[in-house]
C-alpha cells in the first residue's frame, strides 16, 4: 500500500470512529437549568421568548440551560426542566 492510500485509509478509520462515538458523547449530557451565564445558554428557553444560543439576558435565569455532565447539575446549584417549569409557574402564581 503507497503512502497516499496508508493516510486516506487512516483518515477515513479516524472519521467513521469519530462519527460513531458523537451519540454516545451526546447521551452522556443533560441540560442544566438556572446556570447559565447571560450571552452563555446552549438554545432557546423554557418561556419560548427566544430560539437561539447566546440570547440569555441574565445570567443564572431557571429558563435558560446548558448542556452539562450528566449527573452535575444538582452540584452547580441547577435545577432539571421539571424543578425550573415548577419555580417558573410559582414566581408567576406570586405575580398573580
Amino acid at each position: 500500500m503507497n503512502q497516499r492510500a496508508l493516510i486516506a485509509a487512516a483518515a477515513a478509520s479516524l472519521l467513521s470512529t469519530l462519527l460513531v462515538a458523537t451519540p454516545a458523547v451526546a447521551q452522556e449530557k443533560e441540560k442544566c437549568y438556572g446556570i447559565a451565564k447571560a450571552g452563555q445558554n446552549d438554545c432557546a428557553n423554557l418561556s419560548g421568548t427566544h430560539s437561539c444560543a447566546g440570547q440569555a439576558k441574565v445570567s443564572d435565569d431557571a429558563n435558560e440551560w446548558k448542556y452539562v455532565a450528566k449527573g452535575t447539575c444538582a452540584g452547580m446549584k441547577g435545577m432539571t426542566a421539571d424543578a425550573a417549569k415548577m419555580k417558573a409557574k410559582s414566581m408567576m402564581d406570586k405575580k398573580s
